[in-house]
């Protein structure tokens, strides 16, 4: 029997584009857990945010962070909810202006 795909959420394919262009970090936890690791790494290196941090848990297995002036979040709750970060609005692409619609005027007789 087939399997039926997942819908992809093209809310979030959006945060997945804008969160690529963000400077990425990739650490690894070590002996920490990956949060403690990447709040360490920032504390350590003065990283500004935005930030995208990947923390290598071991060989199989990696987190996405994203560093916001609000702190530090997962990177699948940013790609779903980017509009709420202000930091983000550089990195989206403009939305594009509707030029107005010039109405013709005509008589119908």
């Amino acid at each position: 029997m087939a399997r039926k795909r997942k819908r992809k959420s093209r809310r979030r394919q959006e945060g997945r584009k804008i969160l690529e262009l963000v400077p990425q970090y990739n650490i690894e936890s070590g002996e920490d857990k990956p949060v403690t690791a990447a709040r360490k790494y920032i504390g350590g290196n003065g990283i500004q945010p935005p930030a995208l941090l990947i923390v290598k848990r071991n060989e199989h297995t990696t987190d996405r962070y994203f560093w916001a002036e609000k702190g530090l979040f997962g990177a699948q709750y940013v790609e779903e909810n980017h509009f709420l970060f202000p930091s983000l609005r550089q990195f989206q692409p403009p939305a594009p202006s509707k030029a107005p619609v010039a109405a013709t005027v005509g008589s119908n007789r």
